[in-house]
């Protein structure tokens, strides 16, 4: 605001433009040692350690009483609320009855709902003794974030955007402690409700440590709480456990086989074992990325969402893929 003698500010008192002199002595840094000391100008400063991202401590949370308050939280919260939201059917448990532990479990991707699901199905020689390997950029860059899911879920941080000697030693520690590792190949979870490639990071664990792989699949959670969904919804969803495939090849090609085998449990859990046996024999089964289609058809092959009332009433055989024979 103006006026004709100028900016009325100019005629308000001295003392009024003028912090006092206490308040810029509290600005001025108390002098060593009671402060912080000098840091010479031409020199330049480290970087400060963080103790988050892949530099979190877990071993906390895989101390004897924490295990025990771990075991407690998933029979009271996990199992019931996954009973409730994912109405999960579990298939092939009997293909882990004559395997030894510790074994790497290798899932596909879909929704925030896998992990949990899986701990929730498994059966108690294998429910309290898995870790899980996560993001450390998406669940370790908070303080309340890593406490929770360290806590919870039994995660460790890995890096999942380059290969980190740091990780993978770390894995393979745990691995020979006798813990079991929860495992996604595809390193995140599916943008569009499609399976994606497989990065070599659990073959790759697998052909150093000679631990077995248990492949496994989980469908319908990509429905129920899909990438950058805001709510969850409920419906009912399956995990299919397959035979453990042992690293007695190249981890190139452990690589490949490894998403051929979940590949073909997709194809079971689609249509029945025969089918899908008979299809991975001869070299038919389904690809996981799903139909080489336009986006709107590779969605609409998905099924009905849970949102959709109206295609909930379709027949489920004419809106999955692959169709049923």
């Amino acid at each position: 605001m103006s006026t004709k003698d100028g900016d009325p500010s100019d005629k308000w008192p001295a003392w009024t433009k003028k912090a006092p002199a206490w308040r810029a002595q509290l600005r001025r840094p108390f002098p060593f040692p009671l402060g912080q000391p000098t840091w010479p100008t031409t020199v330049p400063r480290p970087r400060k350690h963080s103790d988050l991202g892949v530099n979190y401590d877990t071993e906390w949370a895989r101390r004897y009483p924490v295990r025990l308050a771990r075991a407690a939280w998933t029979e009271i919260v996990t199992r019931p609320v996954m009973a409730a939201v994912a109405q999960p059917t579990v298939e092939g448990l009997d293909r882990l009855d004559h395997i030894a532990a510790p074994v790497i479990f290798a899932s596909n991707h879909f929704s925030h709902l896998d992990t949990p699901l899986v701990l929730s199905v498994l059966p108690d020689k294998w429910r309290h003794k898995v870790v899980t390997l996560a993001a450390a950029d998406y669940f370790f860059d908070t303080r309340l974030k890593a406490v929770y899911f360290a806590f919870s879920l039994n995660a460790v941080p890995i890096v999942r955007t380059r290969v980190s000697r740091e990780s993978s030693d770390r894995a393979e520690e745990l691995l020979a402690e006798g813990w079991n590792l929860l495992i996604f190949p595809e390193g995140g979870r599916s943008p569009d409700g499609w399976g994606q490639e497989h990065h070599g990071g659990a073959a790759w664990l697998a052909a150093r440590s000679g631990r077995p792989l248990v492949p496994l699949h989980i469908e319908g959670t990509g429905r129920l709480w899909p990438r950058g969904a805001k709510r969850i919804y409920t419906g009912k969803t399956k995990v299919t456990f397959g035979a453990p495939v042992y690293p007695d090849m190249p981890a190139r090609q452990l690589v490949g086989h490894l998403e051929g085998a979940i590949a073909a449990l997709a194809d079971e859990a689609a249509t029945d074992w025969w089918s899908a046996r008979s299809r991975a024999a001869a070299g038919t089964t389904p690809a996981l990325t799903g139909p080489d289609a336009a986006p709107w058809r590779r969605t609409w092959a998905l099924g009905p969402s849970p949102k959709d009332r109206a295609r909930q009433k379709a027949p489920a055989g004419e809106e999955r893929w692959p169709p049923k024979p």
